[in-house]
């Protein structure tokens, strides 16, 4: 569903629900840390009553600019075709410059620099959202200090361990549990707010400032905590494709924003009473009989956060792989009816190791703050200027205003940065690593298949050259022979071939090659091209393009948006629709294997193309991606020198 559509209201008030356990599950579970960090954390603030009607002063007039106004009213309108995220968002952009130019290069290269960032967020938030919902044991009695990360570990593997049965089992309880939290946040900051009602005084932004202008550099630095509070922003985006535009709105304005306003400013008054509770104000801030139920249904919250990021990361990887940016790999589609609901096998056992291994190193959420935050942070500078390009090439918005709007935003989140890089030492390199691995990945597999694409352009043989060559002249029937040299003969054999070509001119190194060695040509042969589009889906009528070669040979391009999944099967139904006659019981799938041989020849360096050969070795087979019968697969190798 596009952000254009309008659900019926009763459908409407299902997706505002689902919404609830999907889009705001990480941002939903910042009041379990965020507060606590900033007087409590690395560089926490003693809580005098200044100090906490400043911050949390931030912490609304954080959630007001940066969630409701430039997420929710500006950042959510820059859809690609109702999809959202970071990769969208460069893929909506980009393909508004020249093809090969040097501003596209850096709108892509920003793209895939925020998308390897998001790999380092989906291995944090588990362990920050699960670990700090598990502390609250601690807080109730120091009987189960020991057991704290055992029994996180054990959520973490349970959740990572059903991924491949996909989320529709239980994805229909993720809305009311977090309705419940929602709720559950409101009740506590109102009893909160209640028993010091002073701390309502920090609505006014004035003691932000006030903030600011007494501690100067330190009040900076506690923007590193305050950014806590907003980390969910760029996952609140990327799901958009999933609910649309109005009810996400809905969500965020009729419920979620008051319930964390309402706990934040509890908390906050909290401390204003009782100064000492800052390790823990949170959980301090319920009743003693409500902790070891605020536990499970805090953990409950935590791991549908933690559900959210991971289904998040899949996605994107699906994404990437789409667009070329990634090796082909297995990706499971859990659901028969949702193609968002997918499984990456790799990347799951990937996060869980991960994951697993923060929790064990950091060892306390307090800890695990200070590798969080950063990769956000940079995320939210790169979709500023990425938005900026938007709202003058696709909004077509006055170069003043979007130049206005573009400052006023990035002048705040590069504050947020500013602050989050002086975590790096305490952590926050952790995510950047990891952003720099996924990024070197990324920008290797996509130069390389650049070149690998070129050395096969330089072998192609034009159709009509190879009909001249091959004695090809006009329709031959099955059986027919014809003299390539005064040596040698080709024959006609029944059956249909088609080879699977990344290249939509010329003839396929494959069937050159089989023709080489065979000397045999099918009554049909299809040369079949997949290209996928700037865009997430393409209309069904402009799915193929059909062209008649002569002598029996056609060429079939396939087009698909980088949220479909290729389907050759498929194309050549719709190919039958269009006269193309083929059995497709009887079709062989014809895929060529290249064997990738670094070179010192002009292209990457030579560490760059023995990763990009390592990568293609271990890419999955393009049988699988493509949904092709294995029964029906002749595999052809090559080798190629890049």
């Amino acid at each position: 569903m596009t952000s254009t559509e309008e659900p019926h209201r009763p459908r409407r008030g299902l997706l505002v629900l689902a919404a609830l356990g999907i889009v705001y599950g990480d941002i939903g579970t910042s009041p379990l840390y965020a507060l606590r960090e900033a007087f409590h954390g690395e560089f926490g603030m003693h809580p005098t009553p200044d100090n906490v009607l400043g911050v949390l002063s931030l912490i609304l007039w954080s959630l007001i600019l940066i969630i409701s106004i430039k997420y929710l009213v500006i950042v959510l309108r820059a859809d690609n075709d109702g999809e959202g995220g970071i990769i969208a968002l460069m893929a909506l952009v980009s393909r508004r410059f020249r093809k090969g130019g040097r501003a596209k290069f850096l709108i892509v290269s920003l793209g895939l620099f925020g998308a390897s960032l998001l790999y380092g967020d989906g291995m944090i938030t588990p362990a920050i959202s699960v670990l700090s919902a598990v502390e609250g044991l601690e807080v109730a009695t120091p009987f189960f200090r020991p057991y704290v990360l055992p029994i996180t570990i054990g959520i973490l593997i349970g959740l990572f361990s059903i991924q491949s049965r996909g989320t529709a089992g239980i994805g229909r309880w993720f809305g009311p549990v977090m309705l419940l939290w929602f709720g559950s946040l409101g009740a506590l900051g109102l009893k909160g707010i209640l028993g010091e009602p002073a701390i309502l005084q920090a609505i006014n932004p004035v003691h932000a400032i006030a903030f600011f202008a007494h501690h100067g550099f330190g009040g900076f630095v506690v923007l590193g905590a305050v950014f806590l509070v907003v980390t969910g922003g760029e996952a609140l985006y990327a799901d958009l494709g999933h609910f649309g535009l109005r009810p996400i709105r809905i969500g965020w304005f009729g419920l979620v924003l008051g319930g964390l306003m309402l706990n934040y400013l509890g908390q906050g008054a909290l401390l204003l009473a009782r100064p000492e509770t800052a390790s823990s104000p949170f959980y301090q801030l319920a009743p003693s009989w409500a902790i070891y139920p605020l536990v499970v249904l805090a953990t409950m919250a935590t791991v549908i956060a933690s559900q959210a990021v991971i289904s998040g990361a899949f996605s994107l990887t699906l994404q990437a792989v789409q667009l070329g940016f990634l090796p082909r790999m297995r990706i499971e589609h859990t659901s028969p009816t949702h193609f968002g609901q997918i499984y990456v096998p790799a990347l799951n056992w990937l996060l869980l190791a991960a994951t697993v291994g923060l929790v064990l190193g950091f060892r306390t959420s307090s800890a695990l703050a200070a590798a969080y935050g950063v990769a956000v942070a940079t995320d939210m500078v790169i979709t500023d200027l990425l938005l900026y390009q938007a709202m003058v090439r696709v909004w077509k918005w006055p170069v003043v205003a979007a130049v206005a709007a573009t400052l006023f935003f990035l002048g705040i989140d590069l504050c947020f940065f500013g602050a989050n890089t002086l975590k790096i030492v305490q952590g926050g390199w952790f995510p950047l690593l990891v952003a720099a691995i996924f990024f070197t990945l990324m920008t290797t597999w996509r130069t390389g298949r650049q070149l690998l694409h070129r050395r096969i352009q330089e072998q192609l043989v034009p159709v009509q050259e190879f009909m001249q060559s091959s004695g090809l002249k006009g329709d031959l029937a099955s059986g027919d022979e014809v003299e390539v040299d005064k040596h040698v003969v080709a024959r006609r054999v029944p059956g249909t071939f088609v080879y699977l070509t990344g290249s939509p001119t010329g003839i396929p190194p494959a069937m050159a090659q089989n023709f080489r060695h065979n000397r045999i040509l099918h009554e049909k042969v299809i040369f079949l091209t997949i290209e996928t589009e700037l865009e997430a889906r393409v209309d069904e009528s402009e799915r193929i393009e059909l062209k008649e070669l002569g002598a029996g040979f056609y060429r079939i391009i396939g087009h698909y948006g980088f949220m479909e999944q290729p389907d050759v099967p498929e194309l050549l139904q719709l190919a039958r629709k269009q006269g193309l006659e083929v059995d497709l019981q009887t079709t062989t799938y014809v895929v060529g294997s290249e064997t990738i041989l670094a070179t010192e020849r002009p292209g990457m360096a030579i560490w760059r193309e023995k990763l990009f050969a390592l990568m293609a070795r271990n890419a999955a087979r393009a049988t699988a991606f493509y949904r092709i019968p294995r029964e029906q697969v002749l595999e052809i190798g090559t080798q190629v020198e890049i």
